[in-house]
């Protein structure tokens, strides 16, 4: 509004001023009315005008990204506040039961067993946010080396069964993809546990995830679907941001720090791959497509100075 107020005055300016010079034009010296009928100090004014526009809109988009960045970093606090807060208040609460009352032994087992895991959910939200600091260091995902799609996968699947305690039948993986990757598999390995600890956070029933899998000339193809709640349009926009979490009235209570997903889309970046999310809406699942280049099929340089990073890696722990 005040842009284009100043643009108005001063074309109101020019143009009276126009106005008067062709009244009196003829009693004024030649070299005054052609000044004032001078086309190029419009033209200067608007230019100048414009360039002041531009400052401003740059000034305004800068402080509005910094608003946002604050108030994503005021969620990110309250949740890492609120997931360090609760497994603390736990521990202490069963320290102070064991303190206070003589404690059946049967039940001092199963109080210790649940302290174990409150202290590992504690240690692994730690870790979770120094590894995304030493993510964006580019510290971490440097141990490269060459692995088959097939074998990785199922080795990691196998794992994260455990890990999460799934049935049997909660990941099915379907497909073929037997050619060769260079990944981190450590990184490879986060990379699929965030993906499938999103999918029980939001899933309303018991987790249901199928991980597809195929491979083109140039690049290994994996699909991971779920049948969970779905993600939103407008969430699909924002979903790999830093701190960025979904909100949805039917899982209030989901726990996390908006580092997931963030923390995938690096992964997978600095492995020269792509991902991508899709869903159809509320409740009719979200699936992820990542795809990573084939060794000696494409990106050779790049890939060759992954695995210079990861035999410098490895000759660095051999020392």
């Amino acid at each position: 509004v005040a842009w284009f107020s100043l643009v108005g005055l001063w074309i109101y300016w020019y143009v009276t001023n126009y106005i008067i010079l062709e009244q009196i034009g003829d009693s004024l010296s030649p070299q005054i009315a052609s000044e004032g009928r001078n086309v190029f100090t419009l033209v200067g004014g608007l230019v100048l005008l414009v360039a002041v526009s531009v400052g401003m809109s740059l000034i305004f988009r800068r402080l509005n990204l910094q608003v946002k960045m604050t108030q994503l970093y005021d969620n990110f606090i309250a949740n890492v506040t609120h997931e360090l807060k609760s497994p603390l208040a736990s521990i202490q609460l069963y320290l102070e039961t064991l303190d206070t009352r003589a404690v059946p032994r049967d039940k001092q087992k199963e109080f210790l067993s649940l302290m174990i895991q409150d202290a590992n959910r504690l240690k692994n939200l730690i870790n979770t946010i120094l590894d995304i600091s030493g993510l964006e260091q580019k510290k971490i995902a440097h141990n490269y080396h060459i692995y088959t799609i097939d074998e990785i996968l199922n080795e990691v699947i196998d794992e994260a069964n455990a890990l999460f305690k799934l049935p049997d039948d909660s990941i099915k993986i379907s497909g073929t993809a037997p050619c060769q990757c260079v990944l981190d598999k450590n990184a490879f390995k986060i990379l699929l546990n965030n993906l499938i600890d999103n999918s029980i956070k939001y899933s309303e029933g018991p987790a249901k995830i199928a991980i597809k899998k195929h491979y083109t000339n140039k690049k290994a193809v994996i699909k991971f679907s779920d049948q969970g709640i779905g993600i939103s349009a407008n969430d699909q926009k924002h979903i790999f941001k830093k701190f960025h979490r979904i909100y949805n009235k039917n899982i209030p209570n989901v726990k996390g720090t908006g580092l997931g997903l963030y923390w995938v889309k690096e992964i997978v970046k600095y492995h020269g791959g792509k991902i991508e999310v899709f869903s159809a809406g509320e409740n009719m699942g979200t699936r992820f497509r990542i795809e990573f280049p084939i060794y000696l099929a494409t990106k050779k340089r790049f890939l060759e100075n992954l695995l210079k990073l990861g035999k410098m890696r490895t000759q660095q722990q051999e020392s």
